[in-house]
């Protein structure tokens, strides 16, 4: 059995507090919202995700509900499976802390579809990681760029199709306090609306350079099946 590595260096204890948990209070952790975890439309961010300790189980959590619900259709299965992907998000200070989560989670999913690094549906999940796992500081909701760290929401509407939204995390977190969750069925009233809205795209759009984004706010069409009617 391969030990558990839960201090890179001293050092980096010392300037960061950077301390992994083990694997084990990980799964005690995520079977306190186990339905949460099993979920593939549940969205979950890690504010300090490191190498992924905790988003890579998640994932693997969500890949075996995408077994369960699709395995039977391997078209349902790899868009579910990428959907659940999008499903994860990250924030990690340290920039080597945030190449291997995106590396660690990219290895899940492609070993779950049986799929390498020159696939097309790698290509896809690089393309969502670049996007959702961000180098940044959480407290000051900004990037290594000193931007504001901004998010995306992204939707599978069927039939291999997804959608994409842009969002300031700052904004997500204020509207999280009122309603509950981030991304939480948004109203074409709501004060916080997207930054960017993207053309719906394929598996063999997502990583293509974007095209101009459709500037005008408005609803991400509903996806085709939700959990709850699962």
């Amino acid at each position: 059995m391969v030990e558990e590595r839960l201090v890179k260096s001293r050092q980096r204890v010392a300037d960061h507090g950077e301390v992994f948990t083990p694997r084990w209070l990980v799964d005690d952790m995520l079977d306190l919202v186990k339905g949460e975890t099993e979920r593939i439309d549940s969205r979950f961010l890690e504010p300090a995700c490191g190498s992924g300790n905790f988003l890579v189980p998640i994932l693997e959590r969500k890949l075996a509900a995408v077994q369960a619900r699709h395995g039977r259709s391997d078209f349902e299965k790899r868009h579910y499976a990428l959907f659940a992907l999008m499903c994860v998000y990250g924030i990690e200070l340290l920039a080597d802390n945030a190449a291997e989560c995106r590396e660690n989670l990219a290895g899940t999913f492609a070993r779950y579809l049986k799929v390498d690094a020159s696939s097309e549906w790698s290509r896809a999940a690089a393309a969502v990681l670049a996007a959702n796992i961000v180098q940044g500081d959480a407290l000051k909701m900004t990037d290594a760029s000193g931007e504001p760290i901004t998010f995306p929401e992204w939707g599978y509407l069927g039939r291999g199709k997804y959608q994409r939204r842009d969002f300031h995390y700052a904004n997500l977190t204020q509207r999280a306090s009122f309603q509950g969750t981030l991304f939480d069925a948004f109203e074409e009233h709501e004060v916080f609306t997207p930054v960017r809205t993207y053309p719906v795209m394929t598996v063999a759009e997502l990583d293509r350079p974007l095209v101009e984004p459709v500037e005008t706010a408005r609803p991400l069409v509903e996806p085709v099946e939700t959990e709850d009617a699962q």
